[in-house]
């Protein structure tokens, strides 16, 4: 951990849903990061002053949750001090292999394949790991949480909640989107996911911990850390 960052507490904040695609805060608080968290529960920082570090038990697994073009694979390039897996690297390296006029429909089962294959090696291997989720598949989270909980380590959740409008900038941005049909599936998912663990908390939804955050608190963000 940095030795500038101080360790404070930030106390956990239950999620109000909303009407919409993406509920306000809580509660506003000044802007700024505040330092260090080892999250526990549920902890709803949108709007609110954002960690410098996220902290987990060394050797525990963290899911990145949120729509695509959100800012998952850069949150999770920029911060994760532990090895990544990410459904975008599989992709882009069918994409640099393939021909560039090829539909990704076409080749998309391979992918899938080939980025599952790494996730399942990666989760074997054991230790530390960060991993992307598209969101819209629950078995790959149920797997995911039993897998962890058979090698006796936990699970956790980093939502990254950006709005629909902001994903669609991100995607647009990076020159790639997904489809009207694909994004819907995808707010779907992601508001029935936030919804649950502002009603249930994160256990019901197969974490021991989960975390929200806006863009601007994960702009704050500088490092996610597994420690003893």
């Amino acid at each position: 951990m940095r030795d500038s960052a101080r360790t404070v507490h930030v106390q956990d904040i239950p999620t109000t849903p909303a009407q919409g695609d993406r509920p306000g805060p809580a509660c506003a608080g000044p802007a700024g990061p505040v330092g260090a968290l080892r999250p526990s529960g549920l902890h709803d920082l949108r709007g609110r002053p954002a960690p410098v570090v996220l902290g987990y038990p060394a050797g525990d697994l963290v899911v990145v949750s949120g729509l695509p073009g959100g800012g998952k694979s850069t949150l999770m390039r920029r911060c994760a001090r532990a090895p990544i897996i990410d459904s975008q690297h599989s992709r882009l390296l069918f994409e640099h292999r393939l021909p560039r006029l090829l539909p990704y429909a076409l080749y998309r089962p391979l992918v899938r394949v080939f980025h599952y294959r790494r996730l399942r090696r990666a989760l074997a291997g054991g230790g530390p790991l960060v991993v992307h989720d598209c969101g819209t598949l629950p078995w790959v989270r149920t797997w995911l949480s039993r897998t962890a909980a058979r090698q006796g380590r936990a699970l956790h959740l980093i939502l990254l909640d950006a709005s629909p409008a902001e994903a669609a900038a991100g995607q647009r941005a990076r020159g790639r989107r997904v489809s009207t049909y694909a994004f819907a599936r995808h707010r779907r998912a992601t508001a029935a996911l936030r919804t649950r663990l502002g009603t249930a908390g994160p256990t019901t939804a197969g974490f021991a911990t989960a975390v929200l955050l806006d863009r601007p608190a994960a702009r704050d963000l500088q490092d996610i850390e597994f420690t003893d």
